[in-house]
């Protein structure tokens, strides 16, 4: 059953330097509230997972929380580019990063065979593309039934898992609804997993279309109301296209950057 901890208690417990960590949403209902407590935190060298990252993963990386990008598409949605993502690509400031880039379906379907319990997921999606020329975990193989030449992808098992959701109940079974992504597939693939929610309530009430990840699921649950703020959650808030044009001026500039920081932590950078 999942426990409801405070969410500096949850990524304390479940986030360790050196982790594979996701934090996975799709448009809507983004983890930036646990983003942000990673870097409280001072994690460090964390190989970070998503198919999208936006700025919360700009944030992550120019604080210096990880080593290793693995993402399908990054970029400021709306806006333009992510500039602390291409400080330390292009200049390892503030320290280098490794990336590793797969196709949108290449990364569902990684995550899928993480779930699955399965070693690698095979797909079509990659003919006629040179991605497999730069990323070393896509490889063709032949079907053995009709000899095609396909390509394969291997399994995602993060370390963790950090999603945002609507509701929990009491006994941490999340329901979410919108926009649903990746984030069951993401959540059953992790060894441990962290679902930030709106409210904690004590009853679900059954909502057309939602998705319920039972307590079995979920290692932790903390309650963090507008946990996805400025991104949006259906049904509690709206998308603040204004943080995301302020944030091209703030990621653009180190210094600037470094005061976001320090408002954040409270600790100069």
């Amino acid at each position: 059953m999942a426990r409801v901890l405070s969410l500096g208690e949850a990524i304390a417990e479940l986030v360790h330097d050196g982790d594979t960590v996701a934090l996975e949403g799709f448009t809507h209902l983004i983890p930036v509230a646990a983003g942000h407590e990673i870097i409280r935190q001072g994690r460090r060298n964390l190989t970070l997972v998503r198919m999208t990252p936006d700025i919360v993963y700009d944030q992550l990386i120019g604080a210096g929380c990880a080593s290793k990008l693995i993402f399908s598409w990054g970029g400021n949605p709306g806006v333009g580019s992510l500039h602390r993502f291409r400080d330390a690509v292009q200049h390892s400031w503030p320290v280098p990063l490794e990336i590793e880039e797969h196709s949108h379906a290449g990364m569902a379907n990684r995550y899928v065979a993480g779930a699955s319990g399965l070693p690698f997921a095979v797909l079509r999606g990659y003919t006629g593309t040179d991605l497999s020329a730069q990323t070393d975990t896509i490889k063709p193989i032949t079907c053995p039934f009709t000899g095609e030449q396909l390509t394969t992808v291997p399994a995602l098992n993060p370390d963790v898992t950090i999603v945002h959701a609507q509701r929990a109940d009491r006994a941490g079974n999340v329901q979410l609804w919108g926009i649903a992504g990746v984030q069951k597939e993401a959540v059953l693939a992790a060894k441990r997993s962290l679902v930030t929610v709106e409210e904690v309530v004590d009853e679900l009430e059954p909502r057309p279309g939602a998705l319920v990840l039972p307590s079995w699921a979920v290692t932790a649950v903390a309650e963090v109301p507008r946990g996805a703020a400025p991104s949006y959650a259906a049904g509690y808030y709206e998308r603040d296209n204004a943080a995301y044009q302020a944030w091209d001026e703030i990621g653009r500039d180190r210094e600037e950057f470094a005061q976001w920081l320090n408002d954040l932590t409270g600790v100069k950078a």
